[in-house]
């Protein structure tokens, strides 16, 4: 064995014991007549001391050419330090090196391999590999690992069982865009790399196997953002025999299970919200419930009052900012300007002062007077001191904008504490929604949702209003999961597709094979998936994955570090029957 011990394992008790410890240098310090070294492995540091006249020669000599990062393996005698280090575990001792050996050189890193480096996010992830080797890192690492062993205790608990689908599947049309693979013995033909294991597990489900999960990797080739990486991981769970309520409850015992175990927080309340009360407080369909800023709707109070803009305004909606009658005109200003942004799309904001006194200052007191903004003040639970800010126009854009402007403030206002969990569910989405550009409704999560039972009629005759047996689970404004209860009968799964503008020809090609297997006793199913990598970064504070994926790609979808993608030779080409036409650059 090249060590007894890692580099984090070391205390008082083990003073006078014989040691053999291998690892990574991270730091030299030559003092002349003394030379400390901190070695570093996954496990923590230890400092090794050499002194001149009492360590051997050839042991000095080797360690004044030791560079960071060197790997070396040091045999010695466990010592009490004089100079304690508390901040370390393996603080209280060094090592009295009585042998050392040079396992491998290194070249000077690119950047320091240190909890705060000096390298930048591009240059670190081309040397990923020596990114890893810091703290922050591996911290995140140890912690997925942590999420993904407590998440199989206890599904395995709840006698879920763990199967392993298909990777090679069938493309479809619905979704995200798929990534495709070229199949080199069926000519012409292509597999797809799975969005979700979906129709898998609902299949499983037909074949009896009534509890499923799977810690399955996803693909999606969609633009990328800090939450999102083409190639993903998901906790994947079916059930069957279940209706909503139980499939609520037993993933609100998995998350609580996984705060309690991993993070020593108890998660008491998971309250549910309706998709309709979510927009209708706070624009979003996945709302941040750390702080407060609810919506409040002020039609009846500013209408017909000589303001066209609220008078010709399907909705004005606005929400009160504690302590924020201070602002100046221009932070208000700095407001207005992001709500303007072509992103957002609002045509301007107002804004009411309850100054401290007692008086009001707006920028539409033109229109309206402090007796008529005091109800704005009442109806908004204003208090002095507070601010005001409030949008108009349409009815559902409005509340969108509003949304990103109630994020923003609770950035300003520091309110967002990322270790201050506020979990949720949002339940009866939508079943379909309209899509202007194809003039044809679409599946809000996906064709396999169940409508509820109440509002199948409904698909005939106002098929926008019609519910969802599907729910998402929130936590913080972010989506971590969401499922649904699933149609099991062929005829409403037909129906459904008929809804979503497939021919009966294009439902069979698709998805013939599982609207077959419905005629062979499907029983009640559904399920849900969490985003793994989006819930380990909650965990862990942070609001991008990166760092909780031991080599992720970056924004443009390349793996810098392995230079991914790239051309293939001409004879796989060849062998594919596949030509590449490379555009010519301007």
């Amino acid at each position: 064995m090249l060590r007894t011990h890692t580099c984090g394992a070391l205390a008082l008790a083990d003073v006078n014991k014989e040691v053999t410890l291998s690892g990574w240098v991270q730091k030299t310090r030559d003092k002349g007549g003394l030379i400390w070294i901190d070695l570093r492995d996954r496990y923590g540091l230890t400092q090794l001391v050499m002194e001149e006249g009492r360590s051997a020669a050839e042991v000095i000599e080797v360690a004044r050419t030791l560079g960071r990062e060197y790997v070396v393996s040091v045999k010695g005698i466990v010592i009490e330090r004089v100079s304690k280090n508390p901040k370390m575990i393996t603080g209280d001792i060094e090592i009295d090196v009585t042998s050392i050996k040079i396992l491998n050189k290194s070249k000077t890193p690119p950047f320091t391999i240190e909890d705060k480096t000096d390298g930048g996010e591009e240059l670190r992830m081309k040397f990923r590999y020596l990114d890893l080797r810091r703290n922050p890192l591996k911290d995140s690492l140890m912690l997925r690992h942590r999420l993904s062993l407590e998440t199989r205790k206890y599904l395995d608990s709840q006698q879920f069982i763990e199967i392993e689908t298909p990777y090679l599947i069938k493309s479809t049309p619905e979704g995200a865009r798929d990534f495709v693979v070229p199949s080199r013995m069926n000519e012409g033909q292509f597999y797809a790399l799975p969005q979700s294991p979906q129709t898998f597990k609902q299949l499983l489900m037909v074949a009896g196997y009534d509890r499923y999960y799977q810690l399955v990797k996803c693909f999606r080739d969609e633009d990328l953002r800090a939450d999102r990486q083409p190639e993903f991981t998901q906790i994947d769970c079916e059930m069957a025999f279940v209706e909503q309520e139980d499939i609520l409850n037993t993933f609100e015992g998995l998350i609580k299970h996984l705060f309690s175990e991993v993070k020593n927080v108890d998660i008491e309340k998971m309250p549910r919200m309706t998709y309709d009360e979510a927009m209708k407080l706070y624009g979003s369909d996945k709302p941040d419930l750390r702080f407060d800023m609810q919506f409040v709707e002020l039609n009846e109070l500013v209408k017909d009052k000589g303001f066209s803009i609220f008078d010709e305004a399907e909705l004005i909606v606005g929400f009160t900012a504690k302590g924020c009658a201070e602002y100046t005109r221009k932070q208000l200003d700095a407001l207005t300007d992001l709500v303007k942004k072509p992103q957002v799309g609002a045509k301007g904001l107002v804004y009411v002062k309850y100054n401290a006194d007692g008086t009001f200052k707006s920028s539409v007191d033109k229109f309206y007077n402090e007796s008529q903004l005091k109800t704005w003040a009442d109806k908004m639970n204003a208090q002095p001191g507070d601010l005001m800010l409030i949008l108009s126009g349409e009815d559902e854009k409005s509340r969108k904008q509003l949304s990103v402007l109630r994020l923003h403030m609770a950035d300003l206002l520091g309110l967002k504490d990322p270790f201050n969990y506020k979990p949720l569910w949002v339940v009866d989405f939508p079943l379909l929604e309209w899509d202007e550009d194809t003039q044809r409704y679409h599946a809000m999560h996906h064709p396999f949702t169940s409508p509820k039972p109440q509002d199948i009629a409904l698909l005939e005759t106002k098929p926008g209003a019609v519910r969802a047996n599907a729910y998402d689970f929130v936590i913080n404004g972010v989506e971590i999961g969401g499922g649904s209860i699933r149609i099991h009968d062929r005829d409403l799964q037909k129906l459904m597709f008929k809804h979503l503008g497939f021919s009966d020809e294009q439902a069979q090609d698709q998805f013939g094979f599982l609207m077959n297997a419905f005629e062979y006793g499907a029983p009640p199913h559904g399920g849900i998936a969490f985003g793994f990598d989006r819930l380990a970064a909650l965990f862990g504070g942070q609001d991008s994955i990166r760092d909780f994926i031991a080599f992720p790609k970056n924004n443009a979808g390349r793996d810098v570090m392995i230079d991914s993608p790239s051309i293939i030779a001409d004879e796989q080409l060849d062998e594919l029957r596949l030509k590449v036409v490379i555009p010519k650059k301007d």
